[in-house]
């Protein structure tokens, strides 16, 4: 394959199969209708024949080309399965989705951030069912070796967190690229906080501030998480509020993935309690 993409590339060999796929043809013939001297054609379909993608006979005094187009299908086959996997989940909802998605987030939150304090007031909220308990619930929330297990969006993992659950108790979360495995890739981010309101089982309020490159706040996000038994069963409803302050122009790429980000925090959050209702397995899986 890696031939054949080589081969492919040049855009005189490109067309030299272009031409090939009308039917074969001479060097000679090749050459005139390529605009191309005679020994450079020559040396181009050597290469696409040591690639695969063409064969040749000599007839009489002449050297005839044709194309093999089973490597060809074989290239459209993998470049269409490159696709799919990038379109994979729900609906086309998959990682490309998300981050055409972000993007167009991006867009629009830098074209507001047009002075400090832009964004202030801005609030998300979110609700999620849980499977488990409210007591199992506060436990994901409040303890650092639970909450590290979903406390990023999915495409990064927590390196650094610190999570003091009492008043006045102080938040550090530092996040990398969770296939920065050694630490050897830039720190994705980093947030600085403090707890402000603790009721085991039904009420978690925090400031938590994501740091801008220089180590300055780019906004105070204030999170309040509720939690009630679900009516019914053993579940609980968790409600969670995220309201911004204290914006800086700055803080444009931070607040654009806010919704799509926390959701998916929350999301894994579902899905690790799903996965262990009763708590049993505390073990940290980022």
């Amino acid at each position: 394959m890696d031939a054949l993409l080589t081969a492919l590339a040049d855009p005189a060999r490109w067309r030299l199969v272009s031409l090939l796929a009308e039917r074969p043809r001479s060097v000679g013939v090749l050459a005139q209708l390529a605009e191309a001297r005679q020994p450079q054609t020559t040396k181009h379909l050597q290469t696409l024949e040591r690639a695969g993608v063409v064969t040749s006979e000599r007839t009489g005094q002449r050297r005839v080309y044709a194309l093999r187009p089973g490597p060809l299908r074989d290239l459209a086959a993998a470049l269409t399965r490159l696709a799919d996997t990038a379109e994979q989940g729900p609906e086309g909802g998959g990682p490309l989705a998300t981050y055409a998605r972000h993007a167009l987030s991006l867009d629009a939150e830098r074209l507001a951030a047009q002075q400090p304090g832009w964004a202030d007031g801005r609030s998300f909220r979110f609700r999620r069912s849980l499977v488990g308990s409210p007591e199992l619930v506060w436990r994901h929330l409040s303890e650092a070796a639970l909450l590290a297990r979903w406390w990023t969006p999915d495409d990064l993992r927590v390196s650094e967190l610190v999570f003091e659950a009492r008043v006045g108790g102080r938040i550090v979360q530092e996040y990398r690229d969770a296939e920065d495995a050694d630490g050897s890739d830039l720190v994705a981010g980093r947030a600085e906080g403090v707890v402000e309101d603790v009721r085991p089982g039904e009420r978690l309020a925090y400031r938590l501030s994501p740091l801008l490159p220089g180590g300055g706040p780019a906004f105070t996000a204030h999170v309040e998480y509720d939690l009630r038994p679900t009516e019914g069963d053993a579940g609980t409803d968790l409600d969670v509020h995220f309201r911004i302050t204290d914006s800086t122009v700055d803080s444009a790429d931070f607040i654009a993935g806010i919704e799509i980000g926390f959701g998916q925090s929350l999301d894994t959050l579902a899905a690790v309690i799903a996965a262990d209702p009763h708590g049993i397995d505390t073990r940290s899986t980022k």
